[in-house]
């Protein structure tokens, strides 16, 4: 799987929260296998917009859309747990 250069924005969120080894990680996870079991990969409602998303820990999430079967873009990195 490829993935798109991550936009600055995420970079600074991911840096701020101390996340940079971890999304480091779990990027790795996710190019070798986007199906990988720590990863979680799931579609989110409403399943038209095609939105997914993996893991990134047990609060936080990435997601991201596929360009193509094999490529994806992050679009937005959040805490899973937002009220």
């Amino acid at each position: 799987m490829h993935v798109e250069p991550l936009r600055k924005d995420l970079l600074r969120y991911i840096k701020k929260r101390g996340l940079t080894k971890k999304f480091s990680k779990q990027l790795t996870l996710f190019i070798d296998n986007p199906r990988h079991p720590s990863l979680n990969t799931e579609i989110l409602e409403p399943k038209k917009l095609r939105l997914y998303s993996f893991r990134i820990d047990r609060k936080y999430r990435a997601i991201f859309i596929l360009k193509t079967p094999d490529e994806a873009e992050i679009v937005d990195i959040n805490d899973h747990y937002q009220r």
